[in-house]
């Protein structure tokens, strides 16, 4: 059997405005059983992201669709940040008055993915994957429950350019309850990306699906955001290689859970780049609309069209664009990148991002503003990786260190200012922020910045790093060596 690809791209207008929400039910464009697409609350972009059918996939999954067990293993922290809205907070975290080393488990290669966890009737399964295109379930004294090896990962000097090698599983993999599923995406030898579906309890593999988009250069596409779990399909966001070479595009494909029927894909009509490259991938609301932030594109000429590049892009589960929203100073943000940084979606319906040039934005879910000056923003910092949200306050990971800043309404405001340049997360009364070229964890107070403990790793991090909370005392960070940290907190 084979599948039919859709794909949605069209030429946008400079003038266009949309300010439909982001907020309709999520929906295949290409699934009979999906439910019927919910009204929005305002009316489509005027130029239409039709969807038009593609060539057809290469291959059936090597496997059929399996029925959920009977009690599959409990979501502590299943993807990205905790959640699809990619807050990075842990209601369950345990109290952290410590930060020591439990245990360290050496697998066999980089580990770019944050950790996800899960916990089953033995207690905390924890699931790590390597740049050597190998998924390893783990218990909190580091011993192994099981490994499966996807297939040879690529050679990095087989690539026009790149940092990563061997690149195998870069994006953070997702986990589905309803299935019991682990989802992650390698990048085998031969230039291909593949979709796996991996039993969280056994290792066993359910399926596998090739996920390069039709017309893609596999070899310049890197799939490094982190696969998001939203409306019954698995996204998986592509970007170019770091330096940027060859005919890359932004990409986000949509794959059903049970590896069947079409895949729904999107890609930014730029003429080159406008990569989707974030590590934290797309953040999803309640409703299923998809907020993905862009990367730099093509267009820099004083009298160039906009081309969906530099900024954030809403889509709904057709993959249609609902709403988006661009900086006026786009062209020139352009040569230094917007889209360093994913998107946090807040609970009262704003969304920030911080990009490369600096600059944060509070944007509206329901209608992102399209080309504008009046979002409400603050020089914050240079900054790459995944903000978090808590308690009025996100937190950004600058390059010269984590700053917090303060929401009040519409008003932003630098809080704090400290040492740990990474990606933070959330729990047990702290913030947890790595230092990648230190190779430390600190704990922060969240209303002052204050170091309230600080732990070497025994390894640096890479540069995306960050840690996961679990829900008994530990929390979990791997690093460039191929470690997974096991860190007490209690």
């Amino acid at each position: 059997m084979t599948r039919r690809l859709t794909i949605t791209t069209a030429a946008i207008l400079a003038s266009m405005l949309v300010s439909a929400a982001c907020d309709s039910t999520h929906h295949s464009a290409r699934t009979s059983s999906a439910p019927p697409p919910a009204s929005s609350d305002s009316a489509a972009p005027s130029a239409v992201m039709s969807s038009t059918p593609v060539a057809s996939s290469p291959a059936p999954s090597s496997g059929p669709a399996t029925s959920p067990a009977a009690s599959n293993p409990a979501a502590i922290w299943p993807t990205y940040h905790g959640d699809p809205a990619r807050s990075g907070v842990s209601t369950d975290a345990t109290a952290v008055t410590t930060l020591k080393v439990a245990a360290t488990a050496k697998l066999d290669g980089a580990i770019y993915a944050s950790p996800l966890v899960l916990r089953d009737a033995t207690g905390p399964l924890v699931i790590a994957a390597t740049e050597n295109n190998t998924v390893y379930a783990l218990r909190n004294d580091g011993s192994v429950v099981w490994s499966r090896h996807i297939g040879t990962p690529v050679d990095g000097s087989t690539l026009p350019c790149g940092n990563i090698n061997p690149s195998g599983i870069t994006g953070t993999p997702v986990y589905d309850p309803a299935s019991g599923l682990v989802f992650a995406v390698a990048f085998l030898s031969g230039h291909k990306h593949e979709l796996v579906a991996v039993d969280a309890e056994t290792g066993a593999v359910a399926w596998t699906r090739p996920v390069d988009a039709p017309g893609s250069t596999p070899t310049v596409e890197q799939q490094r955001g982190a696969l998001l779990l939203s409306g019954g399909r698995v996204w998986i966001a592509y970007g170019g290689l770091y330096g940027d070479c060859g005919p890359y595009h932004g990409y986000l494909v949509g794959i059903a859970t049970n590896g069947q029927g079409d895949a729904t894909i999107y890609r930014d009509p730029t003429t080159r780049e406008g990569g989707f490259w974030a590590p934290t991938g797309p953040a999803a609301n309640s409703a299923g609309h998809l907020c993905v932030p862009v990367g730099n594109g093509a267009a820099m000429t004083a009298d160039a069209k906009y081309d969906m590049s530099d900024g954030v892009i809403a889509l709904d589960g057709n993959a249609k664009v609902v709403s988006y929203f661009a900086p006026t100073q786009w062209r020139s943000d352009n040569a230094s990148d917007f889209g360093t940084t994913g998107v946090v979606l807040l609970p009262d319906g704003t969304a920030f991002i911080n990009g490369k040039s600096g600059i944060a934005y509070l944007l509206k879910q329901g209608a992102l503003g399209g080309i504008t000056s009046s979002a409400p923003n603050i020089a914050v910092c240079r900054a790459f990786g995944g903000p978090t949200y808590a308690n009025g306050l996100v937190y950004v990971p600058c390059t010269d260190g984590l700053r917090a800043v303060r929401i009040s309404g519409t008003s932003l405001s630098v809080a704090w200012h400290a040492t740990p340049p990474g990606s933070a997360v959330v729990g047990g009364g702290v913030v947890l922020a790595p230092d990648a070229h230190a190779g430390e964890l600190y704990a922060l107070d969240p209303a002052t910045g204050t170091v309230k403990a600080k732990l070497a790793l025994g390894d640096t991090t890479t540069r995306f790093a960050t840690a996961a909370f679990g829900d008994d005392g530990h929390a979990y960070i791997g690093t460039q060596n191929g470690k997974l940290v096991i860190v007490a907190t209690s």
